[in-house]
């Protein structure tokens, strides 16, 4: 099983430990946070999306421009564009670069921040329904070789076709999220990779044998599985909980000024950080939750920390547990991605490939 690193090119520098200074789109940044993620040995990146963002399509596309291999992740919302419409809008953008184009399905957990884009279902599990739907659409849109009609009840097409297709064939690759029953329903049916964040060996166990589950219900083979985390390294494990400590201690200087605050609605999602949370700060070998703690979760903010080596060990140990994508970030995003390229990112390439072989030759 192949593993994959995915990074994030966010639209300015910011983060919980840094108050952006800039434009809210500062394309310079851009351009260097993507060009830096591709020499650093990225397979992707992921361009986020909330009601009050700058577009990711178009974030998207200046990324794929001005790189020549990175792949992008881009993060859509069912719901507040046609199905049939977006996905002639990521197939051609698909066949402009190359088949570099993933899409990741985001059905948002906060009806009040929903509302600002116009959304009128607040129960989540109807919301999760109009998303299948719309993933329906898309999936046909993207590989029906003749009109088609869909009749749902969020969606309904009549003659839908789309004279361009994706470069990859069977459709753009998909990565879907979510915490709640109803989401793991909905990437039964429809994921290529479920998304999870930085959660516990046990908590792992247990998602991915849930979405597993829920594959089997629809006659699909099990979708791959991406983990979410912020690592945090040094030369020394010491060095390492230093500078975690001072991420903390930044992060709860500045929340006033990022807006990196307890929300007051939490997604299941960040329910499930924060109750690995209440099992202390430390989980398992090296998962840190002390910034999920400090914010709510309000977006994967737990951490891996230790020197490259032994967060390498950790992605190995995930592996094992059935995870291929590992979507990482840091607190000072910029430097941090470069500093994954440098270690972090080979030595876990090189240990996972180490156990597959061996693995290998154990079953001969």
């Amino acid at each position: 099983m192949s593993v994959e690193f995915i990074g994030f090119v966010a639209n300015s520098n910011a983060s919980e430990t840094i108050v952006r200074q800039g434009p809210v789109l500062d394309p310079h940044y851009i351009e260097t946070v993507a060009k830096a993620h591709e020499h650093a040995g990225f397979d992707r990146a992921l361009l986020a999306f909330h009601s009050t963002t700058p577009d990711a399509l178009q974030i998207a596309q200046h990324v794929l421009t001005i790189t020549k291999n990175l792949k992008v992740m881009i993060a859509q919302r069912p719901g507040f564009t046609a199905p049939t419409l977006l996905a002639r809008q990521l197939a051609t953008l698909d066949q402009l670069y190359g088949g570099r184009v993933s899409l990741h399905v985001i059905t948002g957990g906060n009806a009040i921040e929903l509302r600002q884009d116009g959304n009128t279902l607040d129960d989540k599990d109807e919301r999760y329904a109009r998303t299948s739907e719309f993933l329906d659409v898309v999936r046909l849109e993207w590989t029906s070789e003749k009109p088609f009609n869909y009749s749902g009840k969020y969606y309904t097409v009549e003659n839908g076709f789309s004279q361009v297709k994706p470069l990859q064939k069977g459709g753009i690759y998909t990565f879907v999220g979510g915490g709640s029953d109803a989401a793991i329903e909905v990437s039964g049916k429809h994921a290529d990779t479920f998304a999870l964040w930085g959660e516990s060996y046990a908590q792992v166990r247990d998602v991915t044998a849930r979405v597993r589950a829920a594959a089997a219900k629809h006659g699909r083979p099990s979708p791959r599985f991406s983990l979410s985390v912020r690592p945090i390294l040094a030369d020394t494990e010491e060095k390492a909980w230093q500078k975690a400590e001072a991420i903390l201690d930044r992060a709860t200087a500045l929340q006033d000024q990022t807006g990196y605050r307890r929300p007051n609605h939490a997604t299941e999602g960040a329910k499930r950080l924060l109750a690995a949370a209440d099992q202390g700060a430390r989980i398992d070998k090296r998962l840190w939750t002390e910034i999920a703690k400090l914010t709510g979760a309000n977006s994967n903010t737990t951490a891996l920390v230790g020197t490259p080596e032994q967060v390498a060990e950790v992605f190995a140990d995930y592996y094992d547990l059935g995870v291929s994508h590992f979507l990482i970030r840091g607190f000072d995003p910029l430097p941090d991605a470069i500093d994954y390229g440098r270690e972090l990112i080979p030595l876990t390439r090189k240990l996972i490939a180490e156990r597959d072989q061996q693995r290998g030759i154990a079953a001969e």
